[in-house]
């Protein structure tokens, strides 16, 4: 049996066409399912939870990044095969990486059941799936007990787990350079903040460090991004998750 989880940005009139093929598709492959309607407050995992005890074996998340990551962070645990659909050209870099077409295509893809064994990332008793960001700080960063990095600036560090890496040079820069994230580990990007002239700042080039398990300590409480939600920490200890997900993914995805 197949739960559908749709997220609440896709009530809006302009998504009610690509929907319906969406559903006319999954009619015809005989995967049609139950339709359930989150929004951003919800805890996801009781209700996946229900789900499953109720028959359902797949779980399938509509939406974009913001739902996977959403969804993933507090289901990741669940006894399940989760597939996505993602909807939408913002925000859905994590539809490539996966290897599943936007729109009614994706339906192929969660159709041929090709799956996967995917990484979670955990951090302070939680878990995140897309990406975990340090907005620029002072802290400093341990690696596996081994090697710390710390500097004069504010720096800002990026843990991609399911999400690219996407920076610039500087504000002016019109090139967009991309990091996939690599399937079996974390990658940590640093990239620290300098001062360019009285009034203005620019990064410098990120390093790069591939690690299995990091704590970043600030001087004073910094603010941390991870699935859309966004905390005041002043110590994180970050490795990969002892479970994996099990994902429907496409032939073609970046891993």
């Amino acid at each position: 049996m197949y739960v559908y989880l749709y997220d609440n940005f896709l009530n809006h009139k302009k998504y009610a066409a690509i929907l319906k093929s969406i559903e006319i598709r999954l009619t015809d492959y005989g995967i049609a399912g139950k339709i359930l309607h989150l929004n951003n407050y919800i805890d996801v995992k009781p209700i996946i939870d229900d789900e499953i005890k109720r028959g359902a074996k797949t779980v399938v998340i509509v939406g974009n990044d913001r739902t996977i990551g959403h969804v993933l962070s507090r289901g990741a645990t669940c006894d399940c095969v989760f597939g996505f659909l993602p909807i939408g050209q913002d925000e859905n870099s994590m539809a490539e990486v996966l290897g599943i077409p936007i729109g009614v295509d994706s339906s192929d893809i969660l159709a041929r059941r090709r799956r996967q064994k995917l990484d979670a990332g955990w951090f302070n008793n939680r878990y995140f799936i897309s990406q975990l960001h340090v907005l620029p700080a002072k802290v400093r960063v341990i690696y596996d007990d081994k090697f710390q990095v710390t500097t004069p600036f504010k720096t800002e560090v990026v843990v991609c787990n399911f999400q690219p890496f996407y920076w610039k040079k500087s504000k002016k820069d019109k090139e967009i350079r991309v990091v996939h994230p690599q399937d079996g580990k974390l990658e940590a990007f640093l990239r620290p903040l300098t001062k360019s002239g009285w009034w203005s700042y620019k990064y410098e080039e990120p390093s790069i460090f591939p690690f299995e398990e990091m704590e970043i300590i600030g001087d004073s409480p910094f603010v941390v991004e991870a699935d859309g939600k966004t905390t005041k920490e002043v110590r994180i200890k970050i490795k990969l998750a002892r479970n994996k997900i099990d994902m429907i993914v496409g032939k073609n995805r970046k891993f």
